[in-house]
């Protein structure tokens, strides 16, 4: 038998990240060839891995990486927000950003085909990353973002890498561009425009709204306050010239019965038409970049504060750990806590 050395071992560990005994085991199942027991151990390390598989893995990272005029947003899940933190992990997710802005894959599939600076495909790094780190690590998205060169990325993570987001911004420096990245991990844009947003989608997000204002009417009907007005729009994409041109004809009226006198009426009328879209574009206000307040100056909506400096957001990515992973409540937790009790019972 092979003489399996206190060094042998030390360097199998180093290679693969296996327990002590778990190498050992392997260097004299082969008897002490290390490239054998390497793959041995990945071996093991996938069925450790397919045991793995069915749990949920919503815990994680976002990582950037920007190469020139490409950069590449991904998002890494792990089971417990711990084993985020892992150093392992956290380089994991930072090479897998630089190999994909890189390789710019088209899609998933490509991706897990893309090989890392240790020679792995990405889909055999992040099966080893299971069984190394000992629970599901999982490559769940990524996005490429590219630019021309006259325009600039804005690159923000938030909340210790959980949330991620890249913008691109024209005419303007980093230092905005970031700033819009800061807005939107804040606020959390769906979409840039009223013009992506889907008529059947502000249809539904009226009717909630004004389901709202009606609960809240109950509440202010039993103080004796006035009742609040439903909304009758949500979007500027369903303000049209004849919607607009009523409501303006509709403000001339009420300013006529208030008996105010018509040469002033210019001065009054555009802020009433600019408070007229503020209240019929609450969807736009919620799910869209250009129509929310501006962080940064909430006397403007993020359009109308890069217009005043002669910017304008081209496209943004945004990734937030977890999001739409339905998690199974305290599944990884019970499963720890059955193993603990199965040692105490021993």
């Amino acid at each position: 038998m092979a003489n399996i050395t206190a060094a042998l071992v030390k360097e199998l560990r180093e290679k693969t990240g296996a327990g002590v005994m778990d190498a050992k085991k392997a260097l004299v199942e082969v008897e002490g060839d290390i490239e054998k027991a390497v793959e041995l151990l990945r071996e093991k390390g996938m069925a450790k891995a397919a045991k793995k598989a069915d749990r949920v893995a919503a815990e994680g990272l976002t990582g950037i990486y920007v190469a020139g005029n490409v950069a590449a947003l991904v998002e890494v899940n792990a089971e417990t927000d711990f084993v985020a933190k892992n150093a392992q992990f956290v380089e994991l997710v930072n090479e897998t950003a630089k190999a994909l802005a890189e390789a710019k894959p088209a899609n998933n599939d490509e991706a897990l085909k893309v090989t890392l600076g240790s020679g792995l495909t990405l889909e055999d790094a992040y099966v080893e990353a299971t069984a190394t780190i000992g629970e599901k690590i999982d490559f769940r998205r990524f996005a490429i973002v590219e630019k021309t060169d006259e325009q600039v990325f804005g690159a923000y993570q938030h909340n210790g890498g959980r949330i991620g987001v890249v913008a691109v911004i024209e005419g303007g420096d980093e230092a905005l561009a970031k700033q819009v990245s800061m807005h939107i991990a804040a606020m959390n844009p769906k979409v840039l425009s009223y013009t992506e947003l889907d008529p059947e989608f502000i249809h539904d997000e009226l009717a909630q709204m004004n389901h709202k204002i009606e609960q809240d009417n109950e509440s202010r009907a039993m103080v004796d306050k006035p009742a609040l007005p439903l909304l009758k729009y949500g979007s500027k994409g369903q303000l049209t010239d004849e919607v607009i041109a009523q409501a303006e004809a509709d403000i001339k009226a009420e300013l006529q019965a208030e008996g105010k006198p018509e040469k002033i009426w210019d001065k009054i009328i555009p802020g009433k038409m600019d408070r007229f879209m503020l209240d019929n574009t609450k969807v736009d206000q919620q799910y869209t970049l250009l129509a929310q307040v501006y962080i940064m100056d909430d006397s403007k909506t993020v359009e109308a504060f890069l217009d005043s400096v002669g910017a304008k957001v081209e496209a943004f990515v945004r990734f937030e750990v977890g999001e739409g992973i339905e998690k199974k409540a305290n599944d990884f937790e019970s499963e720890v806590a059955a193993t603990m009790a199965a040692a105490l019972n021993n």
